[in-house]
């Protein structure tokens, strides 16, 4: 049980700091910059993964736990109960900020700069490489090791420096869910849920046909 309660912390954590950065940036007109958003993203997710991948595995995100599913290396119990914690802690996080920031007119929600096409692909494959990344490191369906955090980190400030501008960079369904809800942005959600179940979900089936060379 402890285990779903480190998902919706570490979701939290990830969501409250990432789009808070988006968000402060606004405020403080430009501050934090496109840099330091990417960073942050970055940065949290690997004090995450170095906090919680020995108890929970730090997956933080729907997308890599359904994954980590149709890997057979969850159990279909929990996965559910992953993807729950991790939605709940997405939201906690982005009604938090809306405490905090009540005039903002996005929270940090995902709006996509590109044609609809175009951006459902670019997530989609942003997270296609994220999953590939977590599932060579991660030691079952965790994420934990010397280098796992640098590695998942590192790939998740890479995509939201450069597909930043054009389509948030989320690659975590939970990361777009709460932002979208809580500044009333739900346009474009359904690509933001889809796109990266399918681009790690594809990871996981390019991975096993890998290693069946």
């Amino acid at each position: 049980m402890m285990k779903y309660f480190y998902e919706f912390i570490g979701t939290f954590a990830l969501v409250f700091a990432g789009t808070g950065a988006v968000v402060i940036n606004d405020f403080s007109q430009g501050a934090v910059t496109h840099v330091g958003i990417s960073l942050t993203f970055g940065l949290v997710v690997m004090a995450v993964i170095y906090a919680i991948g020995d108890l929970s595995g730090a997956h933080i995100n729907p997308a890599v736990s359904i994954a980590f599913w149709c890997a057979r290396r969850l159990a279909g119990k929990d996965a559910v109960f992953y993807v729950v914690s991790q939605f709940c802690g997405g939201l906690a996080a982005s009604f938090c900020l809306k405490i905090f920031f009540p005039l903002h007119k996005t929270l940090g929600a995902t709006l996509p700069f590109l044609p609809v096409g175009k951006s459902f692909l670019m997530e989609m494959i942003l997270t296609f490489i994220l999953m590939f990344v977590i599932i060579h490191v991660a030691t079952g369906a965790k994420e934990k090791g010397m280098m796992a955090g640098v590695a998942v980190g590192a790939t998740v400030c890479l995509s939201a420096m450069f597909a930043g501008p054009v389509t948030g960079a989320s690659m975590n369904p939970a990361r777009s869910l709460g932002p979208a809800l809580a500044s009333h942005h739900l346009e474009n959600l359904w690509i933001y849920l889809s796109a990266p179940i399918l681009g790690a979900v594809l990871a996981v089936v390019v991975w096993r046909n890998l290693n069946k060379s």
